[in-house]
């Protein structure tokens, strides 16, 4: 399996932009300074599923590509086993990304590479930014020197989005799809379906062609004929 990288130049779609992210402005200038290369802060977001980390890192990686810098996004969940030979084809890079850490928990093999990996890539130029759904102590990690380094990096704690949050977040991607939403509808969207950005972004989408093709707009009776 080719490990998945974001080539030079690459425009990150608006929805995984930084300035999309809904956080504070402490957690988007870190993730920014640690992208363009104006920190040398290795970084670790630590958040449960759902609170964006992921789009976090997709958009450090495309934020390091604008400027020309090498990024690689690695979920490690797509690598367990023989995340050695993944991290090696990584190591000249000037942004790694490494999302879900928790998937390397308790398989030897891949925390001695993570091990062995932190400790190489930290004599070099480049950048790191870990993502896991909890803190290096708390998500099943058995190699303490493991936890230790990992404990070395800054630490963002990114918590989930309250409703007030996804409100806005749903108004705003969908007004880029130029779709309307009332609060009649987001109240419906917000009772239904799963509540987990990643989720609603793909009814977003659903939704959108479903509306384009119907030439109707998005309303609560449009919304029980395709949900």
């Amino acid at each position: 399996m080719t490990t998945p990288q974001l080539p030079l130049g690459l425009r990150a779609p608006p929805d995984q932009r930084l300035e999309a992210f809904e956080a504070n402005d402490a957690v988007r200038s870190a993730v920014h300074a640690c992208a363009v290369g104006g920190s040398r802060d290795w970084l670790y977001l630590a958040g449960p599923s759902g609170s964006g980390k992921t789009h976090l890192l997709l958009a450090a990686c495309a934020e390091a590509a604008a400027t020309g810098r090498r990024a690689a996004y690695l979920p490690l969940a797509a690598f367990a086993g023989r995340l050695a030979d993944a991290l090696a084809q990584q190591e000249a890079a000037d942004l790694l990304c490494l999302d879900g850490l928790e998937a390397a928990a308790g398989h030897a093999a891949d925390e001695e590479a993570l091990f062995h990996f932190h400790n190489r890539a930290r004599q070099g130029e480049g950048a790191v930014i870990y993502a896991a759904r909890g803190n290096p102590a708390d998500i099943g990690l058995r190699l303490p020197d493991l936890q230790t380094r990992l404990g070395q990096c800054v630490r963002l704690g990114i918590d989930p989005l309250d409703e007030a949050g996804r409100r806005r977040v749903l108004r705003q991607r969908a007004s880029r799809r130029g779709l309307e939403l009332d609060e009649a509808v987001l109240d419906y969207l917000l009772r239904r379906v799963d509540r987990d950005l990643a989720s609603l972004t793909r009814l977003l989408d659903q939704l959108d062609r479903a509306s384009l093709a119907a030439q109707r707009r998005i309303t609560i009776p449009f919304l029980r004929q395709h949900l």
